[in-house]
């Protein structure tokens, strides 16, 4: 047999294994191919953007390790290496910008002085894939951030700098939604905080709170934009408080009914993301999630399938809610080829995404109900070995790219053919 036919072969046994379980894998494999993951832009070139050529990254503890060969310096470079990830992955993809990844015609313009001209190059490179674009401001890596605050700031010169970039950013994401026939997400995540005890953190938390009433102000079609607040446990350089924690993003957002971000990376080390993603879904429309990988805290590692992205996972598709939860990556590793990184973190979220699909969630339910919970433990058990890996070669097979590890030696000669030349 060849290549094709084993695989093929392989999901005609596996998918009878599945189905004496009442597991339809066609149905999983459908669902699965409607999911679209939105790839963050930054690991092309280590969170640099195109706004200044000798930008440092300042502000949050955002930090990138490593110095792998192959970074892109241009936008034509990283729009190179962005068509060479979508061509190597299965399923739906979106791409998500930051603000400073704008065509600024190597003049410098300010964040409060952004327009979607800016980014009309990104639209178009988005229409021609057929993909939607998400968007985020820019609150750090500013001489306006330096002293810790933005949209928080006490200095009031500052602060009205940072909500007319906010608003800015959110009319270009309602841009980008309306010309591409899908709403954009714009995401706010500021660094503000303080580095030791605090005396008036209600004031800090006040004026976040008066920024984001001002931002929101302005009205955006729901088809064309959807607002998500993204909050963080420290920052390096924010350790002893931070502005925007959780308590305070899911406040603002329940009550507004904005999309609260969940960073997996921004929490206490032993805290789960994936419980409280059916909490928020009580009180909110929709959420946004952040994958990332943190080893000890928020080092934002590739994505692997782990436990942690598994649960993730399995809550979304339990709670019924791949259509309420927006799914985008968030990590940089420039420790190792970063088309490598991408390929690898959006294949390990799709697969938990099948993984969980192909759960007999009615009969686990079933034992639940009953508390038949050697049942559900057991049955639980028994699905880590069914052969999960044929389906997803199968749905790699549909899809028109590299099966199993195929895709490894096509990166490679990618790094041979561009990569090492810049």
């Amino acid at each position: 047999m060849n290549k094709k036919e084993l695989v093929e072969k392989g999901y005609e046994l596996a998918k009878a294994q599945y189905a004496a379980l009442g597991v339809n894998t066609d149905e999983a494999l459908k669902q699965l191919k409607e999911v679209q993951i939105s790839l963050h832009c930054w690991q092309t070139d280590d969170v640099g953007g195109f706004e200044r050529p000798d930008a440092e990254l300042t502000g949050g503890g955002i930090q990138v390790t490593g110095n792998y060969p192959g970074k892109a310096k241009t936008i034509a470079q990283m729009r190179q290496d962005l068509d060479k990830v979508l061509e190597l992955l299965p399923g739906r993809q979106r791409l998500n910008l930051h603000a400073i990844y704008g065509e600024f015609g190597g003049k410098l313009v300010d964040r409060d002085q952004i327009e979607v001209k800016h980014f009309q190059g990104w639209i178009d490179w988005a229409k021609k894939h057929g993909i939607g674009l998400d968007f985020n401001c820019t609150n750090f890596s500013h001489s306006r951030a330096e002293d810790g605050f933005t949209l928080s700031s006490k200095n009031e010169e500052n602060r009205k700098f940072w909500i007319e970039h906010v608003k800015r950013c959110r009319l270009i994401a309602a841009e980008m939604g309306k010309q591409l026939g899908m709403p954009a997400v714009h995401n706010i995540w500021i660094p503000d905080g303080s580095k030791d005890i605090p005396v008036d953190r209600y004031t800090h938390r006040a004026l976040l709170k008066d920024s984001l009433d001002q931002i929101f102000a302005v009205k955006y079609p729901k088809e064309h934009l959807k607002d998500a607040m993204e909050s963080k446990l420290f920052g390096i350089g924010a350790e002893a408080m931070t502005v925007g924690s959780h308590d305070f993003y899911l406040s603002y957002a329940a009550k507004n009914n904005k999309m609260i971000c969940l960073d997996n990376g921004h929490f206490h080390p032993t805290e789960q993301v994936g419980d409280k993603i059916s909490s928020c879904l009580l009180f909110v429309d929709e959420l946004l999630l952040h994958v990332t990988r943190p080893i000890r805290w928020d080092s934002d590692h590739v994505v692997i399938l782990n436990d942690d992205i598994m649960l993730i996972a399995q809550e979304i598709v339990r709670c019924k809610a791949l259509n309420r939860v927006n799914i985008g990556l968030d990590y940089f590793d420039a420790s190792m080829n970063r088309i490598g990184a991408y390929v690898i973190g959006t294949r390990a979220m799709q697969q938990a995404l099948l993984f969980a699909l192909l759960e007999p969630i009615a009969t686990l339910t079933k034992y639940e109900n009953e508390g038949r919970s050697f049942e559900r433990l057991a049955l639980l058990e028994v699905m880590k070995a069914k052969p999960f890996g044929a389906i997803w070669e199968y749905f790699c097979l549909q899809q028109g790219t590299p099966v199993g590890e195929e895709y490894i030696s096509d990166i490679l000669q990618y790094e041979k053919d561009v990569l090492l030349k810049r």
